[in-house]
């Protein structure tokens, strides 16, 4: 494929990575008013959001199996347009068990979406022989700090049902401008691995290359634990813990978002400088730091930062997760390592929701340092596997 065409598809693929950050996001801002609509306390409230994560796990592995056969272009085009008319269904829902339906529904067209998307990009990347892994989950990033800035603004203005109207509206639009762009173009393939529409055919894979896409997927599920916990509980630690007001509290995220659009659009000259092994550690050991400042400083300013820290440190670790895996075994392995990654998520809503019941929200939010930490570690232990 021609310089220009790669150059080309890589701006319509940091669009849909834009808009999947965008919509999650402006669901993420208004979960407040939704615990509120529907009387949930904060352990039926982590049931509920357990929907999102629990529908993206299933979707997962399945969406890498569609990919194979079809071609990561159809099926990101398809989950786009599904994600965006998903987010209209929770502010329609007035009882915790309606919501934690539609909220599975809304997590199956998100993780299709993921998976689609990112398998793409992998292929992407080895074609164009440059870690860009990071560029695209920056526009994610970015997507989700837009979408959390005009959740504040219009949190106080307008109703759930119409701000997250609007969202799907924009997000249809978006849709089918770069959906025809994308499904005019085929995938395509670095000389040394096939792309992930499964031509040429991939061998059976060794159990070592298994186990390794097994450990990338660890890690990953270490840091989407805590970006889940922030989208999840983020704005409400700040709102009942803190007693900010709610423009401020929904700028806890994007605080956060932002932090990660600045380290994701460095990232590709951060691992070109440092490597991934030290671009790993170095992030855990970040977002562990900045964690425990952001879930027990006692003021709301000081946890916006520690926010920010986090975001910082979390930035690079994902995309260098899952690029790693879909670089070992295509579209298969970034299901795998996704559905181990968002599975931090599914874990997360629930163990922070019953931890703060039994103890408190601040107290359970250091989770997410004790796994970033965690993270941190096997990056270390499995830094030939990285290479580089």
């Amino acid at each position: 494929m021609p310089d220009r065409s790669l150059t080309r598809l890589r701006v319509v693929l940091t669009a849909f990575f834009a808009l999947d950050g965008f919509v999650f996001a402006g669901w993420v801002v208004r979960i407040p008013a939704i615990k509120h609509q529907t009387g949930a306390s904060a352990g039926t409230l982590g049931l509920a959001l357990l929907g999102v994560s629990a529908g993206a796990v299933i979707t997962m592995m399945l969406t890498g199996r569609l990919c194979r056969r079809f071609g990561s272009h159809p099926v990101t085009v398809v989950c786009g347009v599904l994600l965006s008319l998903s987010v209209i269904l929770p502010p329609l829902t007035h009882s915790v068990p309606a919501l934690g339906l539609v909220l599975l529904l809304f997590g199956a067209a998100y993780g299709g979406m993921n998976v689609a998307a990112n398998s793409a990009a992998v292929d992407l990347v080895a074609a164009l022989r440059r870690p860009v892994m990071p560029s695209f989950h920056a526009a994610y990033s970015l997507g989700g700090m837009l979408g959390a800035g005009l959740g504040g603004l219009v949190a106080a203005h307008l109703s759930p049902t119409r701000h997250l109207f609007g969202i799907a509206v924009l997000g249809l639009l978006v849709t089918a401008v770069a959906g025809r762009a994308l499904l005019r173009q085929d995938a395509p393939a670095a000389p040394d691995r096939p792309r992930s529409d499964g031509s040429p055919a991939r061998a059976r894979l060794d159990g070592r290359t298994r186990g390794l896409v097994v450990v990338f997927g660890l890690i990953a599920l270490c840091t989407a634990y805590g970006e889940g916990a922030l989208a999840d509980w983020g704005a409400l630690h700040l709102e009942q813990d803190l007693d900010a007001h709610p423009g401020i509290a929904a700028a806890g995220y994007s605080c956060f978002a932002l932090a990660m659009t600045i380290g994701r659009l460095s990232g590709t000259a951060l691992l070109e400088r440092l490597g991934r092994t030290r671009t790993l550690v170095a992030g855990g050991t970040t977002a562990a730091l900045g964690m425990l400042l952001g879930s027990l400083a006692p003021s709301t300013w000081a946890a916006l930062l520690g926010f920010a820290v986090t975001g910082l440190g979390l930035a690079n670790i994902f995309p260098v997760a899952v690029e790693r895996a879909g670089a070992l075994a295509g579209a298969g392995g970034v299901a795998i390592a996704s559905t181990l990654g968002y599975g931090g998520m599914l874990l997360g809503p629930p163990a922070i929701g019953f931890m703060a019941d039994w103890y408190s929200l601040p107290t359970a939010l250091t989770s997410v340092a004790a796994l970033a930490a965690v993270a941190a570690l096997i990056g270390f232990a499995t830094r030939r596997a990285a290479v580089g």
